[in-house]
């Protein structure tokens, strides 16, 4: 189980890949927002459990219809990677009813001590793919995510190929958006970055988001450019899946974004600024290589947030200290590599 939020999802799919492919004949059933159902589609042996916020599973008894609905799938055991309270309502059913139970172990305390202003202890946390790996073990399945697997490159229909047209490019992803500003790479250095790479006609940039704000600000970054392309807006949710599989690199903030390309095994550059890799939260089967962070030196108390939902006074500049050079260097030694 794991109901939110569609990053945090997303780190749950190496994991699964990896559980199925070492153990074929345990049948896994994912417990999440209807939304985030393409995620696991292409993995065998693994269903989907449409969990209904609004009416049948809404509030206390809605949990408890939540377990009777699942109770009826003959469960074995309930592995909970979320470990909020409506997970922990429907594990301790589960517990109670004789089942195995396990829960995810956030390390709420040690993230504590990583991003707080004084005293920090600054080191690599663990991973949250090692804490979902954690889970599975108590329940019994030993995972190593040492040899990943990811699913082949979609095959793109008609109407994205229309979009982005045919020619033998690479594909640069680039999702300039977080759910916190303190996590949002300042927009005039991204368009610094969009123009450098435009300028080479070998590659095709496709820009990501969703909402009516985003789409605008993607359509004055993409302006005047034949091969940057906004695609937020114009595809399905599952289609953008397919053409996100099918990118040479993404470009992405500490979001969703991030976690989506890593888990269909693209190449990710991740840009940080009030968060920080060392949270457990880089995209799967990368490189620490691959995250550019703000100057420390200048901005010595990061990360000040887990999430980027705290406001630091003095720290809304600290993503310029990422240079444009620097990340149109990274994509195109990603490109090259």
């Amino acid at each position: 189980m794991r109901l939110s939020a569609m990053g945090d999802v997303a780190m749950t799919v190496p994991v699964l890949r990896s559980f199925v492919n070492q153990y074929p004949d345990v049948k896994i059933t994912v417990v999440s927002r209807p939304f985030f159902k393409p995620f696991f589609d292409t993995i065998p042996t693994v269903s989907f459990f449409a969990f209904d916020e609004k009416e049948r599973h809404k509030g206390f008894l809605g949990l408890l219809r939540l377990f009777q609905d699942l109770k009826s799938l003959d469960i074995d055991a309930f592995a909970d990677l979320h470990n909020v309270l409506r997970a922990q309502v429907v594990r301790t059913l589960f517990a109670l009813s004789g089942k195995k139970v396990a829960a995810v172990d956030k390390g709420r305390a040690e993230k504590k001590a990583l991003t707080r202003l004084e005293n920090k202890v600054f080191k690599p946390l663990t991973s949250m793919f090692e804490r979902h790996v954690e889970v599975f073990k108590t329940l019994g399945f030993k995972i190593n995510l040492s040899h990943p697997a990811f699913p082949k490159k979609a095959v793109l229909n008609e109407q994205i190929t229309t979009l982005i047209g045919i020619e033998n490019q690479k594909l640069i992803g680039i999702a300039p958006f977080a759910q916190y500003h303190s996590k949002v790479y300042p927009l005039d250095l991204m368009q610094e970055v969009i123009n450098h790479l435009a300028q080479n006609t070998n590659y095709k940039i496709l820009l990501f988001g969703g909402g009516k704000k985003e789409i605008e600000l993607l359509n004055s970054l993409s302006s005047n450019k034949e091969n940057v392309i906004t695609m937020a807006g114009r595809i399905k949710f599952q289609e953008e899946l397919q053409l996100i599989s099918n990118l040479d690199v993404m470009l992405s903030m500490d979001s969703g974004n991030a976690h989506i390309a890593a888990m269909l095994g693209v190449n990710v550059i991740s840009l940080w600024g009030a968060t920080h890799p060392y949270a457990g939260f880089m995209p799967f089967n990368q490189s620490i290589g691959n995250s550019l962070v703000p100057d420390r030196e200048k901005y010595p108390l990061l990360p000040t947030s887990v999430y980027g939902n705290k406001k630091v006074e003095g720290y809304e500049e600290a993503m310029r200290t990422i240079t444009p050079e620097a990340v149109v260097a990274k994509v195109i030694k990603k490109l090259n590599h």
